[in-house]
């Protein structure tokens, strides 16, 4: 029997439906974040054993990005959310610096100071 996975947009659906991209939880630096952050970001992640929030795109159906939190051990699902609802629910966790842009500077009028 094929495992299903419960799509919260398409409801039931066949796991080969879905596209795993990995690891939902290390947070994208500021653009101006130092070598050592993007480094951190794009290179180094944890080899779970074990539960596991990780991005599923639903790429044979309805093409959301999904969290889902599985047993990397058991393959045995546990949740599954809307990955805009995940990052609200992130976002809003105490302690957890938010992503903010910073304001666009005017510009300035007159002449340019040297």
């Amino acid at each position: 029997m094929a495992s299903l996975i419960t799509c919260p947009h398409c409801g039931v659906r066949p796991k080969e439906e879905f596209t795993i991209r990995g690891d939902a939880g290390p947070v994208r630096p500021a653009p101006e974040a130092k070598f050592a952050a993007w480094d951190a970001y794009v290179h180094s992640r944890d080899n779970v054993r074990g539960r596991m929030a990780e991005h599923w795109q639903h790429s044979g159906g309805c093409r959301r990005w999904l969290v889902v939190e599985r047993d990397t051990f058991t393959h045995e699902v546990h949740a599954i959310v809307d990955a805009a609802e995940f990052a609200r629910t992130q976002a809003a966790k105490p302690g957890r610096k938010a992503a903010a842009a910073k304001p666009a500077k005017a510009a300035s009028k007159g002449r340019a100071k040297p």
